[in-house]
């Protein structure tokens, strides 16, 4: 097992190195905005997250309800941190992620939106919510095609737990992201034209967040790049 402090600084030369990638990319894209890191800490203990905190980080990511409910409820600075999922969602988990995340990035159907903003209401909360819009409808991966963003964009709009924040997608596999980030912008565009205040784009991962910033993504979804892609600690 790593001790704490040598894992402090591992996490914070990779997070150094990260959030100099965002800025090359950013000064690249002619942006004077900076995007929101979101730290995806799946297969990672709190331990992880608590030392994460301390470094600045302010986001993180999960996208497994069992492990990300328990390490919720053991992190250290949990008030100081907004949690994301952003894993693919099945209604009968949403009451229990309604509990403990304060995004969820990945609503792609008309029956997730309706049980998380049920759970949601149980929970006596508001969650911010993304769309999860598919890039190239492949099967498995999840999100709604572009054509049916609108109707999911006033169905969340009109649950009252649910705050309707904006759009997120994973690039195709195999394929250049910059093309599909662009038309996740162009879907963006016309969502706003409806919902002005859901102006979030989240888009970019560890590989491609460049691409991602080019295309003016808000939020990234970063893992690996900083904590690593080996075992996890335990």
């Amino acid at each position: 097992m790593t001790e704490p402090a040598a894992r402090r600084d591992e996490l914070a030369a990779a997070l150094d190195a990260v959030r100099a990638r965002i800025a090359r990319a950013r000064e690249g894209a002619g942006r004077d905005d900076d995007p929101r890191l979101v730290v995806v800490t799946k297969l990672f203990p709190a331990s992880d997250v608590d030392l994460l905190a301390g470094l600045g980080v302010t986001d993180i990511g999960e996208n497994r309800d069992q492990e990300a409910a328990a390490k919720c409820a053991e992190v250290r600075d949990r008030d100081r941190l907004t949690v994301h999922f952003i894993g693919q969602l099945q209604s009968n988990k949403a009451a229990s992620v309604a509990r403990y995340a304060d995004v969820v990035q990945s609503v792609d159907r008309a029956k997730v939106a309706r049980a998380l903003a049920r759970g949601a209401e149980a929970a006596r909360r508001v969650l911010d919510v993304t769309l999860q819009v598919s890039l190239d409808e492949a099967e498995g991966r999840g999100g709604v095609a572009p054509a049916g963003v609108p109707a999911l964009a006033e169905l969340v709009a009109g649950e009252p737990t649910l705050r309707l924040r904006g759009l997120m997608a994973v690039a195709p596999l195999g394929a250049d992201p910059r093309p599909a980030f662009d038309r996740l912008l162009a879907v963006s565009r016309a969502l706003r034209a409806d919902h002005p205040d859901a102006g979030w784009v989240s888009a970019g991962m560890s590989g491609d967040l460049e691409a991602a910033v080019a295309s003016g993504a808000t939020h990234l979804r970063v893992g690996s790049a900083i904590l690593g892609t080996r075992q996890p600690h335990r």
